[in-house]
């Protein structure tokens, strides 16, 4: 897919305050109980917890955010293989 990325979302500034949301959410009992579940949000499979990382369903360079809402735990292959696509994006494919 090719996406065509907003200087606006891009913003060096912007991306780092969002990241320092982010790093502090994933010191709260909220993201630990997540990662207690162990589901993956893309595939559903389970996982430990240390084998689950943060995603952005938005991603930050197409204009999400770090909130609870916009967070959840992927197991490494659908983080990496969803990259920067969107929900929509991923419907539309």
């Amino acid at each position: 897919m090719y996406f065509e990325l907003d200087t606006l979302h891009t913003d060096p500034k912007r991306i780092r305050k969002e990241r320092e949301k982010a790093r502090a959410l994933r010191m709260s009992d909220w993201w630990k109980q997540k990662l207690a579940l162990g589901n993956c949000h893309y595939c559903g499979e389970k996982f430990a917890a240390k084998e689950l990382t943060m995603d952005h369903v938005v991603p930050l360079s197409r204009g999400g955010l770090s909130t609870r809402g916009n967070l959840v735990p992927s197991c490494k292959p659908c983080n990496q293989s969803k990259g920067l696509a969107t929900p929509v994006d991923l419907l539309l494919s």
